[in-house]
């Protein structure tokens, strides 16, 4: 039946109504000049390569606008052969174009995680902005450029993303700090320490890091701590940090060698396998670092007293009279010059490793005469000073080693060499040099 006149004038009001909501609706197709509304999306490959599978890569989404933005949304595609990650909040700043206007610049960084090898690409992201295009609110899709990213097939012997064991952990640098409290050298039976280990990881996130390192060795106990974890944004990249923890008891009575953990790393920059180790360390068997902390002495009768004190009396009157030599004694470097040097070793830090070892000898001249008898300690020394002042050919230091054969306690007697003479191979001058 055909419609009346008055029927078809609603309708035609009806219709216009739905249009005009529609059009309100749906994306506008603003007429915006060339370059005024720009957005891009960046990959930035570590190294300049293709990524292996599990290796982060970032993307740097930006973009830059003339027109006030009123609304703004991102629309991100699937990312279905990725696992992915925004690092942080969306930023908003001003910047100043190349032909002299401002305009506002939208920043966000997202990172994603290859599943597998394969030739992938990476759908447009779309930043939908509602602008004021003179006085007029439109809706406006922004894309970005589809970009190809492939992602490389491990071919080495060993290692790669694909083996459970050990650990894959691709990152720019890993540092590790290994602390003890007390010192697992002065604790004894029924007794306890706490270890704390921090994994540092430059350019990745942090549930990257592997799980705890299994601690176990013969004759002690261990009671692992909670693991934490946390990712640090810098304009850079990320930082992964993770922090192990175990209370340590012996026991047997016995000396317990505590063997290194290697924790092997893929250099993103590199392109190479590196390891990271979580130093050896030594359960008993060694010296307090304070005269308190030693045990004291058994108690003794007063006719014992009275005999050991004419002794000393007599001692001390021979060594008036004849000059003879002092008894022996054993030394060491304290704990925080050890500290200092474990910690300058694990980072590689050739200065302050240096400059730790210039702190050690404020101690005892008689430590540092025994350090200059020692042919490994001198070689590890003219090795550093080589490489810190240009001399060296470029060999690797081997500043754990070193470390560690200055923090062990050395027998001496107290009555050697006087003490300019003791000190003169660790600053490099003679005693020569000394009197000129």
């Amino acid at each position: 039946m055909p419609a009346r006149k008055g029927e078809g004038r609603t309708l035609a009001t009806v219709a216009a109504a739905l249009s005009a909501l529609f059009l309100l609706a749906a994306p506008a197709r603003a007429e915006v000049a060339p370059g005024d509304l720009t957005f891009t999306v960046t990959p930035e490959r570590n190294g300049n390569a293709a990524p292996f599978s599990r290796e982060m890569v970032l993307l740097r989404i930006r973009g830059v606008y003339r027109q006030p933005i009123l609304l703004e949304e991102v629309v991100q595609p699937s990312l279905a052969n990725f696992s992915w990650t925004q690092l942080g909040r969306d930023t908003w700043t001003k910047t100043r174009l190349p032909d002299g206007p401002t305009a506002i610049a939208f920043e966000r960084v997202v990172a994603v995680f290859p599943h597998h090898a394969g030739d992938f690409t990476i759908e447009p992201f779309i930043h939908r902005l509602t602008i004021n295009d003179e006085g007029v609110r439109k809706v406006v899709d922004v894309r970005s450029a589809p970009i190809a990213l492939p992602v490389a097939q491990w071919t080495k012997p060993t290692g790669g993303p694909d083996v459970k064991e050990p650990w894959w952990l691709p990152a720019k640098d890993v540092t590790i700090t290994d602390s003890w409290s007390p010192d697992p050298e002065t604790i004894k039976l029924g007794e306890s320490a706490r270890r704390i280990v921090t994994i540092e990881a430059q350019g990745m996130i942090a549930e990257g890091l592997p799980p705890r390192p299994v601690m176990r060795t013969r004759g002690i106990l261990t009671f692992a701590g909670p693991v934490t974890r946390e990712t640090v944004i810098t304009p850079s990249g990320p930082i992964a940090r993770a922090t192990y923890q175990w209370d340590v008891r012996p026991g047997v009575p016995e000396i317990i060698p505590l063997d290194a953990i290697v924790i092997p790393w893929f250099d993103t920059v590199a392109r190479i396998m590196r390891e990271a180790e979580i130093p050896a360390r030594q359960i008993g068997g060694g010296l307090p670092d304070r005269e308190e902390d030693a045990k004291a002495a058994a108690p003794v009768s007063s006719v014992l007293i009275g005999a050991a004190g004419l002794l000393a009396f007599g001692a001390g009157l021979a060594l008036v009279g004849f000059g003879g030599r002092s008894s022996s004694r054993i030394l060491r470097l304290d704990r925080t010059a050890r500290r200092a040097l474990r910690k300058a070793a694990a980072a590689g830090d050739a200065a302050a490793f240096r400059a730790a070892i210039e702190t050690g000898r404020q101690a005892d001249p008689a430590l540092a005469q025994k350090w200059r008898a020692d042919s490994a300690i001198v070689a590890g020394l003219t090795a550093l000073d080589d490489a810190l002042y240009g001399r060296g050919d470029g060999a690797t230091l081997d500043l754990r080693g070193l470390a560690d054969r200055l923090a062990r306690p050395v027998r001496v007697d107290a009555g050697r060499a006087p003490a300019e003479a003791r000190l003169a191979a660790l600053d490099g001058r003679s005693t020569r040099d000394r009197a000129g």
